[in-house]
């Protein structure tokens, strides 16, 4: 997704439009949409490039999608605080894994793990 017109909003509507794209992407996810699912993370990533690029790298605003009831959404969340609230990131991310419903769960134990192996270094 282009960042164009992402600049013109709000971070607490950067916020719900990172929540509703995470929870598309959870319904491609689960109807093996890949091409969905790969067109959503990059709107993700988007969203998550204009957060960082705001004053103060405003990515924090994230770690309120931590409560969200999608894990999708938390996931994705937590994933794009790593940088800036690393131990609330990790400490979701653990969680995630904990709850062990896939494919969510997955993911997060993979994270972790690249984390720890130093594969993986949050931006």
């Amino acid at each position: 997704m282009r960042r164009d017109g992402l600049h013109r909003l709000s971070v607490e509507e950067l916020v719900e439009r990172f929540a509703a794209f995470a929870v598309d992407r959870d319904e491609a996810i689960l109807d093996d949409d890949i091409a969905k699912s790969s067109r959503l993370f990059w709107k993700l990533d988007a969203v998550e490039k204009e957060l960082k690029a705001r004053p103060g790298d405003q990515r924090t605003a994230l770690c309120q999608l931590y409560a969200h009831r999608n894990l999708q959404v938390r996931l994705d969340a937590a994933k794009a605080t790593l940088a800036v609230a690393p131990k609330a990131a990790r400490d979701a991310l653990q969680s995630i894994q904990n709850a062990r419903e896939y494919p969510q769960a997955g993911d997060a134990g993979m994270c972790l793990w690249a984390l720890d192996e130093g594969i993986f270094k949050p931006t």
